[in-house]
């Protein structure tokens, strides 16, 4: 979807803008703006909010820039951005870190009774310039997620893979809460190294954004998948299986003997669950309350 822009404005204090014959950006976000080198690096507005705005209190026409906004544009009047979404043109690339911010009631300027609710706040992923004329491509995020089930006996269709399917039907809920798209690869595998390594170095080659586990992660002879994953990981995020373990394991000891990591693996944050239902459950429970969170900072975005 093609976004016009319609005026393009900078300030090198806080409070509203003012009109700019163009805009140039860099990593740092606009060069001489204010807001430069922060996670609301470019901010940006869509008319149509501008013109509720002014039928609700009747005000005067507003000048670019008066809602201290880089960017005002037309055309997204009915799509609701997220973070990670991108806008691309003229070479330049800009991804979503916030849609809204905290609201200061002390603010008395017309934008920060605007801005604060419905204003996009960007990051620069790639420099240039933009000015008034120009247009932008809106490019919505489409997480990658790839769940592999590890099971001699349900590759070969001897059983159905429960687990793998609950795991598919958590994340679907999940994101759709977030109002974020996702694609998720499901795959079933025997308990095979060399299979597993290739699921997990396809997904890092195709940027995905999550690999989840199931399976393999007990001590028996066929039981490979820690082997393969834990010399993948670039950071290992301990707390969250350990904090899994004690809370199901102090009711249940059993549960304490699953060895099933979390980290990070290029691009990809990853899971290692065991390949019960009811595990599945117990650990889907808990990876969901920080998911959120973790896929924040494994963009390097702020969002405090």
């Amino acid at each position: 979807m093609k976004l016009q822009i319609l005026s393009v404005s900078q300030a090198d204090e806080r409070g509203r803008k003012y009109s700019s014959e163009k805009l140039v950006l860099d990593l740092s976000g606009v060069a001489g703006d204010v807001h430069a080198n922060t996670s609301r690096a470019v901010s940006m507005i869509d008319q149509s909010h501008i013109d509720a705005f002014g039928k609700i209190t009747s005000s005067r026409a507003t000048e670019p820039g008066e809602f201290a906004e880089n960017i005002r544009v037309s055309g997204l009047e009915n799509i609701q951005v997220n973070a990670f979404d991108r806008f691309v043109g003229n070479e330049v690339e800009l991804e979503v870190t916030q849609v809204g911010k905290p609201f200061h009631s002390s603010f008395r300027e017309i934008g920060h009774y605007v801005m604060p609710r419905v204003g996009i706040f960007m990051r620069v992923n790639k420099g240039g310039t933009l000015t008034a004329g120009d247009s932008l491509e809106y490019i919505p995020k489409r997480f990658k997620v790839k769940v592999i089930t590890l099971s001699d006996r349900a590759s070969k269709g001897i059983y159905e893979d429960l687990s793998g399917k609950l795991i598919v039907e958590n994340l679907t809920s999940f994101f759709e809460k977030q109002s974020w798209k996702v694609e998720i690869d499901k795959q079933i595998i025997p308990d095979n190294k060399a299979l597993l390594l290739a699921q997990i170095e396809d997904a890092k080659e195709k940027k995905f954004d999550l690999i989840f586990t199931t399976g393999g992660t007990g001590i028996g002879s066929r039981d490979i998948t820690l082997s393969v994953v834990k010399p993948l990981l670039d950071h290992e995020i301990p707390g969250i299986m350990e904090h899994i373990r004690l809370k199901y394991g102090s009711l249940k000891p059993n549960a304490l003997l699953s060895a099933g990591v979390a980290g990070t693996t290029g691009s990809a944050i990853i899971y290692t669950l065991p390949g019960s239902v009811k595990a599945v459950t117990e650990y889907m429970q808990e990876i969901q309350v920080t998911l959120k969170h973790l896929l924040f900072m494994k963009a390097d975005m702020d969002i405090h």
